[in-house]
């Protein structure tokens, strides 16, 4: 199977995952698929909020509603994709650079279902580069203390997110604590937000493989 049929496959397995009402949705290829098959079913849910406004114009295009989150609260399920993803459901995002709001819609949901390829799936976060949403004016800041904590920070070059601010994307990280860096890189004035998931991870992955998706919880 091509990479794109395992997404197809995660994201069709994923619908069991939904109920009715309003649906937190990500953003990304992954997600994409996602959208797709929600496109089948969407007379059983009440619309939708959109982790980004490419999402949310992909959510419209198939005459799903897109909700505002302020207006609906507490979501029932978040169904997203990842760039990384460990057995302990922790997980680096943003490589889309729509972190922040991801992180947001997470955050309001119940239950955040992960759908994922094989290849998502490693031992330890940070082969992947760490976003970093960053306030424009503390650009250089913010990389001087990200330098300081061993990593080595690139901008995104010609990219601004929904929010108006630009990524630093963190790379030669090996991260032993998720939890801790999420935490530690939060507190650096004139951050946003970074890509690390993993104070609210997933609570179930959808592992597309070769021989079928694999329903995988934290370990």
């Amino acid at each position: 199977m091509t990479q794109d049929e395992l997404k197809q496959a995660t994201a069709r397995a994923a619908i069991e995952h939904v109920p009715s009402g309003i649906i937190g949705v990500g953003t990304g290829s992954t997600a994409n698929f996602f959208i797709d098959e929600l496109a089948k079913i969407k007379h059983k849910i009440d619309g939708a909020v959109a982790s980004s406004e490419a999402t949310a114009q992909r959510l419209k295009g198939h005459g799903i509603e897109v909700l505002e989150l302020n207006s609906v609260g507490e979501l029932a399920v978040y169904v997203d994709g990842a760039d990384e993803i460990t057995a302990h459901m922790h997980m680096i995002k943003g490589g889309g650079g729509a972190l922040t709001r991801e992180k947001i819609v997470a955050a309001c949901s119940k239950k955040f279902v992960c759908i994922a390829d094989a290849s998502k799936l490693v031992g330890m976060l940070g082969k992947f580069p760490l976003p970093v949403e960053v306030i424009p004016m503390a650009r250089s800041y913010v990389a001087r203390q990200l330098t300081a904590l061993g990593g080595q920070p690139v901008l995104r070059q010609g990219f601004t997110t929904d929010n108006g601010n630009v990524i630093l994307d963190v790379h030669g990280l090996q991260i032993m604590n998720p939890v801790e860096l999420e935490s530690r890189i939060n507190q650096i004035i004139g951050v946003v937000t970074n890509g690390l998931f993993a104070a609210r991870p997933a609570d179930v992955l959808l592992l597309g493989a070769a021989d079928g998706v694999k329903t995988l919880t934290a370990i």
